[in-house]
């Protein structure tokens, strides 16, 4: 894929476990790295939850590998036009070449 192809910013990032003022553990979100990705929507969906109907913005994400990002899971998120998306899986494509990500966010 040409460098060309990948024209949005990306922010992946990784939970922290972190100490507040009284000692408790309070999970925090690090970014952990900022990529170029090539993004492409998947689907808008409604969701019924709790008697509420929710929307979601799926997407597909591609970016380059790198030896960084080789541990990149569903337990990681990333930033993208603002919004917070969740992670669903992440693909190698190729033999190191590149990661294809699936995730969510939540339409406000």
């Amino acid at each position: 894929m040409s460098a060309g192809r990948m024209d949005r910013r990306i922010t992946i990032e990784r939970a922290s476990i972190a100490k507040d003022g009284f000692g408790a553990e309070v999970k925090t979100w690090v970014g952990f790295a900022t990529v170029w990705a090539k993004s492409t929507p998947v689907s808008d969906g409604e969701k019924w939850r709790a008697g509420e109907i929710g929307a979601t913005i799926s997407h597909r994400f591609k970016i380059r590998w790198s030896q960084k990002l080789a541990s990149l899971n569903a337990k990681d998120r990333l930033r993208f036009d603002g919004k917070v998306f969740e992670i669903h899986g992440v693909k190698e494509i190729g033999r190191r070449q590149h990661f294809e990500i699936s995730a969510s966010a939540r339409a406000e």
